[in-house]
């Protein structure tokens, strides 16, 4: 199998994810006592956040190119970078290394358009639902985008930096998730994308009517797969 260098901590409870799910996929696949070789860089989150929420991008993306070619040099023959927002910077890791990068963006359109559907209802941080960096790369894939309004995307960003980055999972904030992606389907989505990969611990499949994509899910398969050859 080939090693699979992981970039994390943003946040490590989602990280936590990536791991088990990239091992469970190589278990199920190949069997016996195989998991996945992999190599993980995991940030201080909170230095992360205060890069994004001062628009300090430019900082943000010479470290995660820096953390990218160190994972190659280690002998990682992939690059996963564990979160959607951060996808913003991906065209600075990919031209800073010689290997694959594997994109969430494009492992989720893809699972979408097998599937038949082409309208979707995008949950996820206000720089993923409100930049063209993650919208863009779902529309070439042929993808029709749909986001909350302004006020929702206030309160899908704020459950994700003050609760599920904090591995908080409320009640009322489920709740108001369903809300989110009710509208969305009142809309005229087919699906929905969980678009931060922190969702996935507060809401899925069984929270609305229509089909939900698990960006956490499909991205460590997507890696697993790479992994496995």
């Amino acid at each position: 199998m080939q090693t699979i260098g992981l970039i994390g901590g943003m946040s490590w409870e989602s990280t936590a994810l990536y791991y088990k799910l990239i091992n469970e996929r190589v278990r199920d696949r190949v069997g016996k006592l195989h998991s996945a070789p992999l190599l993980m860089y995991s940030y201080d989150f909170q230095e992360v956040k205060d890069m994004q929420y001062a628009g300090r991008w430019d900082e943000a993306a010479a470290s995660l190119a820096e953390t990218a070619r160190r994972l190659e040099s280690a002998g990682a023959r992939a690059i996963v970078l564990c979160t959607n927002t951060m996808h913003k910077l991906a065209p600075d890791i990919v031209s800073s290394v010689s290997i694959p990068f594997i994109h969430i963006g494009d492992a989720t359109a893809q699972r979408i358009r097998a599937k038949g559907y082409r309208r979707l209802g995008l949950l996820g941080t206000k720089f993923t639902m409100e930049e063209d960096f993650y919208v863009d790369r779902l529309r070439a894939h042929d993808l029709d985008v749909l986001i909350p309004p302004a006020g929702e995307r206030a309160d899908v960003n704020r459950i994700i930096y003050e609760e599920l980055c904090l591995g908080i999972v409320a009640a009322p904030s489920r709740r108001r998730y369903q809300e989110v992606m009710a509208a969305l389907v009142a809309r005229g989505a087919e699906c929905i994308i969980l678009g931060c990969t922190e969702v996935t611990m507060l809401v899925g499949r069984n929270d609305i009517s229509v089909e939900t994509f698990d960006t956490t899910a499909i991205h460590a398969e997507a890696a697993a797969d790479f992994a496995i050859g």
